[in-house]
């Protein structure tokens, strides 16, 4: 209850001020933020796992961070608006009455300096390089390396940055 009622309070602050408090609310959670992290009020936070933001980050507006396991976001990352970052998904059961069968976890890592663009969909299991880029609208299934930038669906890398 005590973390419904933190990520609440968030909500209701200015959409792009008071980034300190939000910071201070989003440690009282549990969550490691870093100095000078700025989150918009409309990002939601859900899930019982953990949460890493490192110092210099931006999380923009309505964005969703769901941890069953681990999101770690580097030092200086941009995530644009209405980006989708999860870590829960299904084995697949061909035999039960769902296929959607056991649920499983898998940790998404974001390196120091990545910028992904708005309504990015980054799935369990996604890392993504340092000084990446990832376009607006991509879906990351599996490792975007570094220095590159990577875009569609699913997201693959389409230049390197030189």
């Amino acid at each position: 209850m005590k973390k419904a009622f933190l990520l609440f309070l968030l909500k209701l602050l200015p959409e792009t001020r008071c980034f300190s408090i939000k910071r201070s609310l989003l440690r009282l959670v549990g969550y490691e933020i870093g100095h000078d992290v700025r989150v918009c009020s409309s990002a939601r936070f859900l899930g019982a796992g953990h949460i890493i933001l490192k110092e210099g980050t931006w999380i923009g507006h309505e964005s969703m961070l769901v941890s069953t396991s681990l999101i770690s976001v580097g030092a200086k990352v941009d995530i644009a608006p209405k980006v989708y970052i999860g870590t829960g998904t299904h084995i697949v059961d061909p035999v039960g009455e769902r296929t959607a069968g056991q649920g499983i976890s898998k940790d998404v890592v974001i390196e120091d300096g990545v910028w992904i663009g708005t309504g990015s969909i980054l799935l369990p299991g996604t890392r993504i390089g340092r000084k990446s880029v990832i376009a607006a609208g991509a879906v990351v299934t599996g490792n975007i390396g570094s220095l590159c930038i990577a875009a569609g669906v699913p997201a693959k890398p389409i230049k390197n940055i030189s």
